[in-house]
């Protein structure tokens, strides 16, 4: 298509026409090189990726077994039922109520560092390797991926906040019952795959012998995309509703990783990847980097909190605004 530009006014001759009409066109390339480059910065490629190698995968957890063990250990008993409450109770329709109740974000305003704060007071009962205040895993993961990735920044706040949706525990947000904010998550509204943790408790479920909902892709379709299916309700969803919704800048990959991390049926076995599309696929590389430090950098060595501070303050202010509401 050829656009007809008439000179405008002012303008004093062809040349000085000419001038203008190049340095227009320079700064449309130069436009559109920085939003391509911001664009790949928003979405960094997994591919890419080069370890510096310092983090060591410890063999045992902080109680001398190994890790996700929910056969053995000292909080077995606790965990198994944990797993059986949430297995009997997340049901599609509960967690369209619940959702519905928080997308709302009527329950506190405040920042990012404030809310890490609020974990000293939440040990998760779902976890066999760590009994230790939420605060210390976060740093613990953020700490041990900074050494490995010294340049993702975005990487180490991620895993600082991936767990802040625990806060639901407290009686300022809800104080809902831990089996609807910690644990492993799973799609709703489709048959439970028998790779989720204590599967034998789901045939307590309603929606088990629900033919709408018990079928393989139930409500869901093929290649719908993770975005599109209802995942059990629990911090997850919640941190990345709170983030999406308060315009973080976090990359893609980010929200993805807070969104999913818990979704161990699907990204340590590969059940419901039916539902996954070529994006889904993409992000699920830097899950699979991120769940490294998740899980294997829980330990009773506490990170010195005001010492690592200033620094996780710096990133806070550059993907956050100063309050969030909650």
């Amino acid at each position: 298509m050829i656009v007809s530009v008439e000179k405008p006014n002012g303008i004093s001759s062809d040349f000085d026409f000419h001038s203008m009409m190049i340095n227009c066109s320079n700064a449309l390339i130069w436009f559109s090189a920085t939003q391509a480059k911001s664009a790949e910065q928003a979405q960094p490629d997994a591919n890419k990726l080069v370890s510096n190698d310092q983090f060591t995968v410890p063999q045992n957890n902080a109680f001398g077994n190994t890790f996700r063990d929910y056969e053995v250990g000292a909080r077995t008993d606790k965990v198994e039922q944990h797993y059986k409450a949430s297995h009997i109770n997340q049901t599609y329709d509960f967690v369209k109520k619940i959702r519905e109740e928080y997308k709302k974000l009527n329950k506190a305003e405040m920042g990012i560092w404030e809310c890490c704060e609020l974990l000293n007071e939440v040990v998760d009962d779902s976890d066999p390797d760590l009994d230790e205040p939420q605060i210390q895993h976060l740093l613990q993961s953020a700490e041990a991926i900074r050494k490995d990735y010294p340049n993702e920044d975005w990487l180490h706040l991620t895993a600082l906040i991936h767990d802040l949706g625990k806060i639901l525990v407290l009686p300022k947000f809800g104080e809902l019952p831990q089996w609807a904010v910690v644990g492993d998550t799973f799609p709703v509204g489709c048959a439970f795959d028998e790779f989720n943790v204590h599967y034998k408790y789901f045939r307590e479920n309603p929606d088990f012998r629900n033919p709408k909902y018990n079928t393989n892709n139930g409500v869901y379709s093929e290649g719908c995309g993770l975005d599109n299916l209802l995942m059990s309700w629990g911090h997850d969803d919640y941190m990345y509703m709170v983030a999406k919704e308060n315009g973080t800048t976090l990359p893609q990959a980010g929200l993805f990783i807070i969104r999913y991390h818990s979704f161990y049926p699907l990204h340590k076995h590969g059940a419901y990847a039916q539902f996954m599309n070529e994006e889904d696929k993409k992000n699920m590389k830097w899950l699979h980097v991120f769940n490294k430090y998740d899980l294997y950098s829980k330990s009773k060595a506490h990170v010195d909190v005001e010492k690592v501070k200033p620094y996780y303050e710096s990133l806070i202010a550059k993907y956050f605004p100063a309050k969030l509401k909650w």
